[in-house]
């Protein structure tokens, strides 16, 4: 399909700099099938979910992976985006070009690393010198990688550090936050086990590759970048319960709902897993898991505005993007929400 066909005009003032206070105030429209828009807050969501339906949440916690440094005279700046093994990462550079195979870039604290390899992406594999595990390195030198639609209009600050990740952030890994889920607090998740709604967690550590624009002018020709997922057989097999009685599977964020659709077979169990997935949902894509998907607002002619498209249907979805623009939704990372119900 056509890119362009996923573009949409979105006033800056739409885009959200920082998070409402209590997260769970948030706004949230209700995209339900057919019906009429419902405009709610997330503290509505349990009254619009059935008992017996579960929401699936990422617990991958946000790493400070950007770090700034210089190979001689040069700046190098640096978003880890993937892990490789323990010493090494993937990462895109700024300044990229003044790198070369061999090259040690010096960071800040003590930190450097070596450029192995230059990828086809202009990305790059860095070897970090030392023993300590690469996580300990960024603690002291790298910085919250805030998504460049907010961090270019303001600097990242220490309330950034706990804004960014989401009650549920446990395994260290993520570059970007599993943005639905910020809008949790333990007061909502009171109100949903009280209403009979599950509760499963799995993790995708999300990559840099997840902010990149489709530069390509079909979608047939752009490239997922890969993220790793895993998804606990316990899990698995209390979902295909839930499922197997009625109830619906909804996921928290396209995170979530990216991985349980890889796990799925073409019956639509959901099935352990735990490697790597680059699963690209564009529209005409059928889906196997998920009955519903939880989702801030996403970019113009981004994947995820593909994605939401393909669940719900493009013009729905813009129909539906137009609605919030109009009555000043807030989008993006920190911005508010949607709830979609095929």
């Amino acid at each position: 399909m056509r890119v362009d066909l996923f573009d949409f005009e979105l006033p800056p003032e739409n885009i959200a700099l920082r998070p409402v206070r209590p997260r769970d105030s948030a706004r949230m429209l209700l995209v339900a099938g057919n019906a009429p828009f419902e405009d709610l807050t997330v503290r509505d969501l349990p009254a619009q979910l059935r008992a017996g339906d579960v929401l699936v949440f990422n617990d991958t916690r946000v790493i400070p992976a950007q770090l700034e440094g210089t190979r001689g005279e040069a700046r190098i700046g640096a978003t880890l985006h993937k892990r490789i093994d323990l010493r090494r990462w993937q990462a895109f550079i700024r300044n990229g070009k003044r790198l070369h195979e061999g090259d040690v870039v010096v960071f800040a604290a003590g930190v450097s690393a070596t450029a192995e390899q230059r990828h086809a992406d202009g990305s790059w594999t860095l070897a970090f010198a030392g023993d300590e595990p690469v996580e300990v390195l960024l603690e002291r030198a790298g910085r919250m990688p805030l998504p460049p639609y907010i961090a270019g209009k303001r600097p990242t600050d220490a309330a950034d550090l706990e804004d960014y990740q989401t009650i549920f952030a446990n395994e260290a890994g993520a570059v970007a936050a599993p943005t639905a889920a910020l809008h949790f607090t333990p007061e909502l998740l009171t109100t949903i086990d009280a209403a009979g709604i599950g509760r499963e967690i799995l993790t995708l550590h999300v990559g840099a590759g997840t902010f990149l624009p489709v530069k390509a002018e079909d979608t047939d020709d752009h490239a997922m970048h890969a993220e790793w997922g895993r998804i606990e057989p316990e899990t698995a097999a209390r979902l295909n319960a839930a499922r197997a009685a009625g109830g619906r599977i909804i996921a928290v964020g396209t995170t979530s709902l990216r991985l349980l659709e890889s796990a799925a077979d073409r019956d639509g169990a959901i099935q352990p897993f735990a490697g790597d997935t680059a699963i690209f949902i564009t529209p005409g894509y059928r889906f196997r898991a998920v009955g519903g998907l939880m989702t801030n607002f996403h970019l113009p002619k981004s994947t995820l505005f593909m994605l939401v498209s393909a669940l719900m249907g493009r013009e729905r979805m813009q129909k539906a993007y137009a609605h919030a623009i109009a009555e000043g939704y807030r989008f993006y990372s920190y911005g508010d929400s949607s709830l979609l119900l095929p």
